[in-house]
């Protein structure tokens, strides 16, 4: 007589993922295989992610990935190793993207705030400062803004309103009137004749007007055509509605002259 072999067919009537182990002749025990759990004739999947998160941090997210294994990834927002997640605040790189002259708040996860700073205007993705502050930062007018400090002229530093029509730079840089004026000592009047006092003009208020009165003292007319602008019959306003704290800057293609 020999001894009968229990698991010797069909796995002795265990699960698959089980192991039948032979104990006395005829009979057998199954035991689920690592990563499983049951009574051997039913084995089911171990998911680690049931029980404590998968041992992922409270900010991850565990995912099964094979029989009582998983991965764990932070959650977004948040950065580590999955195990160890940590909060990434948004204002912490690059000022959120916020303008370098806003304070950026974190809300919540993945968003923040931007607000200008105190004596800045903007939606905080862009702030502006006063019209002294903007013709420096602004290529186009910045010529104007050295002409103005060379000469001490901080009129437009002031409270305001103001509205400023700035020769463009490469106008500026190419006119040679300019080094004539500055020889002979009248380029402030120059630049004060660009600047008007008391008044705040937007471009769609000044097609409603004729003449306005510059802080050096004489007027300036005001002509539109053809859908332009045009100071004194010559000069035309390229660019125009740049709102600043205490003002507007418009850029002119010619140097307006008393």
């Amino acid at each position: 007589c020999s001894a009968i072999d229990a698991c010797e067919t069909s796995n002795g009537g265990c699960s698959a993922k089980a192991e039948c182990r032979r104990t006395t002749p005829g009979s057998r025990v199954c035991v689920c295989k690592a990563g499983y759990t049951g009574d051997g004739i039913v084995c089911l999947e171990i998911n680690p992610c049931l029980e404590n998160n998968g041992g992922c941090d409270r900010n991850a997210e565990c995912t099964q990935t094979g029989p009582n294994q998983a991965v764990c990834n932070c959650l977004k927002g948040y950065s580590g190793d999955g195990k160890t997640c940590t909060y990434i605040s948004l204002c912490s790189q690059n000022n959120g993207g916020c303008s370098e002259f806003a304070i950026c708040n974190d809300t919540e996860l993945t968003e923040r705030t931007c607000t200008c700073k105190h004596n800045y205007i903007g939606d905080g993705f862009k702030c502006r400062g006063n019209i002294f502050q903007e013709l420096l930062r602004n290529s186009n007018t910045s010529r104007f803004y050295f002409h103005l400090e060379a000469l001490s002229i901080r009129d437009v530093a002031g409270p305001g309103p103001f509205t400023v029509f700035a020769p463009h730079t490469d106008v500026l840089n190419s006119d040679p009137r300019v080094k004539d004026w500055i020889a002979k000592g009248v380029m402030a009047q120059v630049l004060r004749y660009h600047m008007v006092g008391c008044a705040s003009l937007l471009y769609n208020e000044l097609t409603t007007l004729t003449n306005i009165t510059s802080l050096q003292g004489d007027p300036i007319h005001i002509s539109y055509s053809q859908n332009s602008l045009v100071l004194n019959n010559k000069a035309e306003i390229i660019l125009s509605d740049a709102v600043s704290t205490n003002g507007v800057i418009h850029v002119i293609n010619q140097i307006l002259v008393p």
